[in-house]
């Protein structure tokens, strides 16, 4: 008996997410909380892909989707807060596709939406997602899950609109820092490339995405580089932002993005920390420079995500989640 190869087992799974968006209709449509560029690259992908095939759907987030990412709807695909809309909100959806989410948890109160027996199809890339859906198209090795939402639109003979090409480049663009990290495979290269060959902008998506910087963001980057701290012989690093500070520049939670790099980016660092302390928990963000997995690191603390960037929650002040944190991360570098 001939044993399915890595790439058999990637086509049954394309097969078999291409039968549940086939098969079914009504979709709830849904990423993680506080999403990012991938995310929202995904979500609003999806949102293209079930308009190109007439399938009724309903894109939401536990939160408001950040406005800098509301250019890949084309003023066309509303996407729902559910936090504002929740008193109004009344049915039970029977099929969701989840996108880019690593657990169950990271969907957050949308869940809520969800009808006994839901049937889900899981698409994500990240190395710790515990197949939770009824379906799942997980493939860890990929650089961000608008990848994965290329093949499974090429595997489904989906057209490659404007729209959708967008939403793809944008999500392949801000998970690989620019085609910097090491994520950006040739794989990735090809897809981009692709993009690019069908009228993607890519100069002015990289200039929106990565160059801009609002004023609430210089006001945190300068209050979070004067608690710039070093430990294990200088090789972690972190910053931390309070919730007053957060408060009084006026910052949302987008604007908390890239203020892990300044930290990793310092010469001699192998992991960068940014600690965003919140009502009653801390938020953590890890990035290793490869020589410390920082995803297990995550899922120590209930988190999880990728070898070089992760994230979790720590309860307890931020003095103490600094504490137990860094204590982890130097036990990872021993």
């Amino acid at each position: 008996m001939t044993a399915f190869s890595k790439q058999d087992d990637y086509a049954v799974q394309l097969n078999a997410a291409a039968h549940f968006i086939h098969a079914n209709d009504d979709f709830l449509v849904v990423s993680h909380i506080h999403p990012d560029g991938d995310a929202a690259g995904s979500t609003f992908a999806v949102g293209w892909l079930l308009t190109s095939l007439g399938k009724k759907f309903t894109l939401i987030n536990e939160g408001s989707m950040p406005e800098k990412y509301r250019y890949m709807a084309a003023g066309k695909l509303p996407i729902i807060d559910y936090e504002a809309s929740a008193s109004t909100m009344k049915d039970q959806f029977t099929h969701v596709i989840s996108v880019d989410c690593a657990d169950f948890s990271r969907m957050g109160s949308v869940s809520k939406l969800f009808a006994e027996g839901v049937q889900l199809l899981n698409i994500d890339h990240h190395a710790t997602n515990d197949r939770f859906g009824s379906c799942n198209l997980v493939v860890d090795d990929a650089a961000a899950t608008v990848e994965v939402l290329y093949d499974l639109c090429s595997a489904m003979d989906i057209p490659f609109t404007h729209e959708l090409n967008v939403c793809i480049y944008s999500g392949l663009l801000t998970d690989t820092g620019g085609f910097r990290y090491s994520n950006a495979s040739p794989k990735v290269m090809r897809i981009a490339a692709d993009m690019l060959q069908r009228g993607v902008k890519g100069h002015e998506l990289a200039e929106h995405l990565l160059e801009k910087l609002s004023h609430p963001q210089i006001s945190l980057i300068k209050s979070s580089l004067s608690t710039l701290s070093f430990a294990h012989q200088n090789q972690v690093a972190w910053v931390s932002v309070t919730l007053s500070e957060l408060e009084q520049s006026g910052a949302s939670n987008e604007d908390l993005d890239g203020l892990v790099n300044y930290p990793r980016n310092v010469e001699g660092v192998e992991v960068g920390i940014l600690f965003k302390e919140r009502e009653d928990i801390v938020k953590v963000s890890l990035r290793s420079n490869g020589k410390v997995d920082v995803a297990q690191v995550a899922k120590s603390f209930g988190g999880g995500g990728h070898m070089r960037a992760a994230g979790c929650a720590v309860k307890g002040t931020l003095n103490e989640a600094i504490e137990r944190v860094v204590k982890e991360v130097g036990l990872a570098l021993a």
